[in-house]
């Protein structure tokens, strides 16, 4: 990707943050919503807007409908907030790396609880009171 997209991106990203926390007053929209990437085509007409839901998967389902259902009021916004030719037609999804992370985190630390404790090695302490 060249930097120009690569700014676009972020821009998009910034602008569409913006309008979810300020402007969309959906009930649909409950809990923590992050849009954690955008990627644009080579001809910016065209962006995926990868978004990420605390909650379970129906919190997910319904924020994601509510984004969807707002989504030509946000492409209207943007219009007005960003210096581009043509604002990009925005399709929304549901990114699931932030959850997969977590999992992986999880297992990490379990791994980590369930073996012996390998840099201290058994020595016993030398008794004081000898002498």
């Amino acid at each position: 990707m060249s930097r120009r997209t690569d700014r676009i991106n972020e821009q998009l990203r910034e602008e569409i943050s913006a309008l979810l926390i300020r402007q969309i007053k959906d009930p649909r929209l409950k809990g923590v919503i992050s849009v954690t990437h955008v990627l644009t085509s080579g001809d910016l007409r065209s962006a995926r807007v990868y978004i990420s839901v605390m909650g379970g998967q129906e919190t997910k389902k319904e924020a994601l409908a509510g984004i969807q259902s707002a989504a030509s009021f946000l492409r209207r916004e943007l219009r007005d907030r960003i210096n581009m030719r043509h604002t990009p037609f925005m399709t929304y999804e549901l990114d699931d790396s932030i959850d997969e992370a977590d999992q992986v985190l999880r297992v990490m630390n379990k791994i980590k609880t369930d073996e012996p404790d390998s840099e201290s090695p058994n020595v016993e302490a030398p008794n004081a009171s000898s002498g």
